[in-house]
């Protein structure tokens, strides 16, 4: 969070651990047979993958927005350690999920009760097999 703050962008070695605790706390869940929601930005496949990595109930919901959408909400936060400044290179490391299984895809442009009914939407209709469902 320091290095954020600080405008520093992080790097595969900086998110590491931080990965490892996330999929740590999903294994968690699975293994007491609990659902929960973890919160992250994942932003490349291979950290979608490392969350997953042994457990295949995990399952991503992608919130799609463009830059000028992420930069106009960033902008109008205040009290968030990570600065506007930082969406750019957000958005220079993403990976769109737009081929991979259990991730639902979720357009961000609108008010935020139409987002929350597209997320539950997408979730619902994301098939076991893993078939990817955009809302």
């Amino acid at each position: 969070i320091l290095k954020m703050a600080g405008g520093e962008p992080l790097n595969d070695d900086d998110r590491k651990p931080w990965l490892e605790r996330i999929r740590d706390a999903a294994f968690s869940l699975e293994s007491k047979n609990e659902h929960g929601v973890i919160v992250c930005s994942a932003l490349k496949k291979t950290y979608r993958d490392q969350i997953r990595d042994g457990n295949q109930n995990v399952t991503f919901l992608f919130l799609d927005g463009s830059f000028d959408l992420i930069m106009k909400r960033m902008q109008a936060r205040k009290g968030h350690f990570m600065k506007a400044n930082m969406v750019e290179s957000q958005f220079n490391t993403l990976e769109r999920p737009d081929n991979e299984v259990k991730v639902a895809i979720v357009d961000i442009d609108t008010d935020i009760d139409e987002v929350v009914e597209r997320a539950l939407v997408a979730l619902r209709e994301l098939t076991l097999d893993g078939q990817k469902v955009s809302a």
